[in-house]
Parts: C-alpha cells; sequence; structure tokens
C-alpha cells in the first residue's frame, strides 16, 4: 500500500497587525517588519496510507481547518512540503462558493476549474442537483442560501466528481439530520472504495464511528497521531479538564504550550 498524502514540516505563518497603518507600513517599508509574526501551524509532519480514514481533532484554533486548506490545496504552506496523490477535494460552509452566483452557476464554474467538458459538465449536473436536495432553489444566488444548504452544495459537487482525496471540514454539523445520514453513507462508498479520507469534526462519536487514526492537534502542532480509539481516548480525558479551565487559565495554558514549544525548538 503506497502513501496518499506526506505532510513534511509544514508551517503556516500570518502576520497581525494591530490597525491598517501598521499592515502599510509593513508593505511599503523596506528591511523592516511590522506586526507580529503568528504561526497557525509549525512544523507539522505525518504520512497517510491510501485508504485511510484519518480525524483531525483539537480545541478551536488549534489548526484544524488550516491544516485541511493546505491538504487541498486552497492555501499555501509558509515552510515545508505536501505531497498529495490525485486529485483533492475540500467539502466545508461556503468553500469555493460565490455568493453572487446560483448554485447551477456555481455548480459548473467548479466543474470548469476541475478541467470537466461542457458535456461532462451537462452530464453531472442534475445528479449534484438531486443529490444537494436544491432542486427549488438552484437557480436562486448563493448568499441567499443558508449555511445547510451552502454545505449540501459544497458536498454533492465534491463526492460527485469522484476525488482521491477528500476532506469534509465540519460539513455535517450544519443542515438536518437526514442530509447528514445519506452523506455518512456516501463516505462509507468512498471508504469501500479505498478512498483517502480526512474528517474535521468537533464530534466524537462520528470520529469513533468513521475514522480509523486521528491528528490530534494542540495550538498549531501535533500532540498526538495514532489509532482513533487510543488518541480520541487521550483526548477526551484531556477534554475533561481543560472544560473546567477559565478563559484565563485557558489563555495561560495556551501560552505554556507554546512557550514549551519554543524552547523546544530552540534546543534541537
Amino acid at each position: 500500500m503506497g502513501k496518499s498524502v506526506i505532510v513534511r514540516d509544514v508551517s503556516k505563518k500570518y502576520k497581525l497587525f494591530s490597525n491598517p497603518r501598521e499592515r502599510l507600513l509593513d508593505l511599503v517599508v523596506p528591511g523592516k517588519s511590522y506586526g507580529e509574526d503568528f504561526y497557525a501551524l509549525q512544523n507539522i509532519s505525518f504520512d497517510v496510507d491510501e485508504g485511510d480514514i484519518v480525524g483531525f481533532i483539537g480545541v478551536n484554533g488549534s489548526g484544524k481547518s488550516t491544516l485541511s486548506n493546505i491538504i487541498a490545496g486552497v492555501v499555501p504552506e509558509t515552510t515545508g512540503s505536501v505531497e498529495v496523490k490525485g486529485q483533492a477535494a475540500l467539502i466545508a460552509v461556503n468553500s469555493g462558493l460565490d455568493g453572487k452566483l446560483s448554485g447551477r452557476e456555481n455548480i459548473e464554474l467548479k466543474l470548469l476549474m476541475l478541467g470537466f467538458s461542457q458535456a461532462e459538465i451537462n452530464e453531472l449536473e442534475e445528479g449534484i442537483i438531486e443529490f444537494a436536495e436544491l432542486e427549488k432553489f438552484i437557480d436562486q444566488p448563493v448568499k441567499s442560501y443558508s449555511s445547510g444548504m451552502k454545505s449540501r452544495l459544497g458536498f454533492a459537487i465534491s463526492v460527485n466528481v469522484d476525488p482521491d482525496v477528500l476532506l469534509i471540514d465540519e460539513a455535517l454539523s450544519v443542515g438536518d439530520k437526514a442530509f447528514a445520514e445519506k452523506s455518512l453513507s456516501k463516505m462509507y462508498e468512498f471508504k469501500e472504495k479505498g478512498k483517502t479520507m480526512f474528517f474535521v469534526s468537533h464530534s466524537i462519536g462520528q470520529m469513533r464511528k468513521f475514522c480509523e487514526k486521528v491528528v490530534w492537534l494542540e495550538f498549531g502542532q501535533v500532540k498526538e497521531y495514532g489509532p482513533s480509539s487510543e488518541v480520541l481516548d487521550h483526548y477526551e480525558e484531556f477534554l475533561k479538564e481543560y472544560k473546567q479551565m477559565s478563559k484565563k487559565q485557558k489563555q495561560e495554558y495556551q501560552e505554556k504550550v507554546i512557550k514549551e514549544r519554543s524552547s523546544k525548538q530552540a534546543a534541537t
């Protein structure tokens, strides 16, 4: 069995500015840096075998969505490298949808960008609309859609283009239960075909049911990566303590983790 995704020393750095003037100065003043560096991800490395189903867990701000976007090719990494075997598709609310266009126009645009011919688009379009259950609304602008409708449209497009690697980022947390069940059923079909999937969700129950391996991200770094039952047991133990912390204690904990990480990197 070959490797489907190889992530090596991936970091993602953003600049945080306290005001618009600082942002402008950072662009126009040569040789001087303004703003504060913020690492959403730092030195992330792991391998995924073909057919693996991998969950991303972590408290808010741990970098789950950033990592999903990098693997999908939506945003570039600052340093490091990501190798993906085949085509990757990201399913997330609003991902890749233009609010000014109708649902139908979004389908056609997305498929054109993926290299499908007009004949292929015509063949796929009605199946996508039917799966998304948006027949009455498909010619309305997407900006008028609810979060659930956007999620259904994004999911329907992505699964119908039959990608090699599928990334689902909280897409099943919005909308109705019936559609979530239908989506999970489609994901099981992909699993039987040996597709590689990544699953981002706050539902540990869904993770236990669906994922074989789990990456636990803690404030931009891999805390643990291994069999889902093992990692999720450790994460649930951590959550019991974390949820009892006050806002101040959570902030102090985050600062402590980042400081310890910086010390280790300086030592190496």
